[in-house]
C-alpha cells in the first residue's frame, strides 16, 4: 500500500467492520541517551488517532498473505494462530509481512529479521466501538539492529506519519499518545528492562484489549 491507500484512505468500511492490522515496535538499545522507540506523530485531518504520537503500523492487505518463515518464532507463531479472530481469518505470515510493509512505508527503514532475532508478537488491541476506523491490532517487538543500512535515514517515508525520532523509552509516555498506546508502551519498557543486554524475548503471556463484544475484556493470551 503507498501513500495514497494509507489508513485515512482505505475504502468507506461496512459499520463498524474490524480490519486486522499489524504494528512495530523498534526499539534501539544502542542509544547513548539509552533505549528508545521509533515513533510518529499522525496528522491532524487523519481519521484515526489525529495528531497523535505512534508506532509504524497498518491494515493488512491481501497481497501480505505470503510465505515469510524466519521473520517470527515458532512460539509467536503458534500463539497466533491459536488466538481468537474478530475478522475473517488472518495468517501469521501476513500479519508480519504487513508489519514489515508498513515499516518501509512510513519510515522508509528496512527491516531483516531472522531466525536469530524475529519479531515478537507482545500486545493485542481491538479499537473500541464507535470509532471511525476499528482494527484488531498485533504489536510486534524487535531491535533496531535488525534495521538495514542508517537507522537515522526517513528520507524514503511516505508523509502518513510526521516528526519520526528515537524517544528514549522514559521520556516517550510524556508525548501526546492513544491510551493503548501508553499501556503498550509500559508493557515494552518491562520486557526491555528484564532483557537487559540479552536478545529481547516474547512475554510469558500476550496481553489483550478485546472490544468486539458488547462489553470490553482484558485478558491474557497464552
Amino acid at each position: 500500500m503507498d501513500a495514497a491507500a494509507t489508513l485515512d484512505n482505505l475504502p468507506a468500511p461496512a459499520a463498524d467492520r474490524i480490519r486486522n492490522a499489524a504494528t512495530v515496535i523498534l526499539i534501539d538499545r544502542d542509544r547513548a541517551d539509552g533505549p528508545s522507540v521509533l515513533m510518529g506523530m499522525r496528522g491532524a485531518g487523519a481519521a484515526f488517532m489525529p495528531s497523535k504520537y505512534v508506532f509504524p503500523g497498518g491494515a493488512v492487505d491481501a497481497e501480505d498473505d505470503a510465505p515469510c518463515p524466519e521473520t517470527l518464532s515458532d512460539a509467536c507463531r503458534a500463539r497466533l494462530s491459536a488466538e481468537p479472530l474478530a475478522d475473517v481469518t488472518v495468517s501469521p505470515d501476513a500479519l508480519a509481512r504487513a508489519a514489515l510493509r508498513e515499516m518501509v512505508e512510513e519510515t522508509g527503514l528496512t527491516l531483516a529479521p531472522s531466525a536469530d532475532d524475529p519479531l515478537l508478537f507482545v500486545f493485542r488491541a481491538i479499537t473500541p466501538p464507535g470509532r471511525p476506523r476499528r482494527f484488531d491490532a498485533r504489536f510486534f517487538l524487535i531491535d533496531a539492529r535488525n534495521i538495514v543500512g542508517d537507522r537515522d535515514d526517513f528520507s524514503g517515508a511516505c508523509d502518513e506519519l510526521s516528526h519520526l525520532h528515537w524517544v528514549p523509552l522514559a521520556e516517550a509516555r510524556a508525548l501526546d499518545l492513544p491510551f493503548i498506546t501508553e499501556v503498550v508502551l509500559a508493557e515494552v519498557e518491562a520486557l526491555v528492562r528484564a532483557a537487559g543486554n540479552s536478545p529481547l524475548h516474547a512475554p510469558r503471556t500476550v496481553p489483550f484489549f478485546d472490544n468486539q463484544g458488547a462489553e470490553p475484556r482484558f485478558v491474557q493470551l497464552s
